[in-house]
């Protein structure tokens, strides 16, 4: 499961451009918020490539940032961030 870095935002309780403040403090994203080491960080964060076409100004191309789901706690180190408990299990309940 990958999430966009508004839904990052929304798993840790705070909103996207704070989210993207934090990383970029820590160096983890670019000017474009995208990962500054995409190699380094393949493990947890990915560049998502997607186009589309425009019928006035032809072929647009776009970029960003998305969290696989092992970068939700090394996010949450990285940026010294508490993780959201998770939810009660109640498929036991009698």
């Amino acid at each position: 499961m990958e999430r966009t870095l508004a839904q990052t935002a929304r798993y840790f309780g705070m909103s996207r451009p704070k989210l993207i403040k934090l990383m970029c403090d820590k160096q983890l994203l670019d000017e474009r918020n995208l990962p500054r080491f995409p190699t380094r960080d393949r493990e947890y964060l990915r560049i998502k490539e997607g186009n589309w076409f425009h019928p006035e100004v032809g072929m647009q191309y776009s970029q960003s940032t998305r969290v696989k789901q092992a970068g939700i706690s090394w996010l949450a180190q990285q940026l010294q961030l508490d993780l959201p408990s998770p939810p009660e299990d109640h498929r036991h309940a009698a």
